[in-house]
């Protein structure tokens, strides 16, 4: 899983929230950002760890501040910005929180003082990201899922990694432990990580 990885490679962490989120819970499982930090701080030189999510700001609470609060406390860097609210043809209240230009603008600014990069997103728009990167003779790892139906990982962005993580074979080092049984869908019962993600995943899917 984590096999090409190597102590004294340079490695950073690029996480988009909403789909690494909507990938693990296709799967059945939430993601223990502690111990995925680890994994990574063991197995190589890891010189970031960049976590990109939209924030509904109108909202006098928002599920997703404590997520934002913990990661940006325990080594993740924070790359946020407020979600726009819109009405679409059909008059329909939509709200928008898309951060690929500032992942991608962050990878294309770290690549040369990077040998790896490590790219959390299923999101076939990174495809002309990676292969730019990979000019710069740096290698890139996509991790997301082929196993959810549908398959959560673009065939074009899947083809065009250097190497291709499987999150499901991940999910036994990174997966949140639940203590008792694992609770259905109610959002009172997660953990402020988990139904932070799960704001995430709907503001960031348009």
């Amino acid at each position: 899983m984590l096999s090409r990885f190597y102590p004294n490679e340079r490695v950073a962490l690029f996480i988009d929230g909403a789909n690494l989120h909507a990938a693990a819970r296709a799967l059945g499982f939430d993601i223990d950002y502690k111990r995925l930090l680890k994994q990574f701080q063991e197995k190589c030189h890891l010189i970031r760890a960049f976590y990109y999510t939209a924030l509904v700001e109108d909202q006098e609470y928002s599920p997703l501040r404590p997520l934002v609060d913990w990661l940006d406390y325990n080594g993740f860097t924070m790359v946020t910005k407020p979600t726009k609210e819109y009405t679409d043809s059909m008059g329909r209240r939509k709200i928008k929180g898309n951060m690929d230009i500032e992942l991608a603008i962050d990878v294309l600014e770290m690549a040369a003082h990077l040998d790896h990069v490590v790219l959390f997103s299923g999101d076939g728009d990174f495809r002309r990201l990676v292969e730019a990167v990979q000019r710069k003779g740096v290698r890139v790892s996509v991790v997301s899922t082929i196993r959810s139906q549908p398959p959560m990982v673009a065939d074009e962005l899947r083809r065009q990694a250097d190497n291709f993580i499987e999150l499901e074979e991940l999910s036994t080092l990174i997966a949140r432990q639940h203590a008792g049984p694992r609770p259905q869908s109610s959002h009172s019962h997660h953990s402020p990580a988990a139904v932070a993600a799960n704001e995430t995943s709907e503001a960031d899917a348009s």
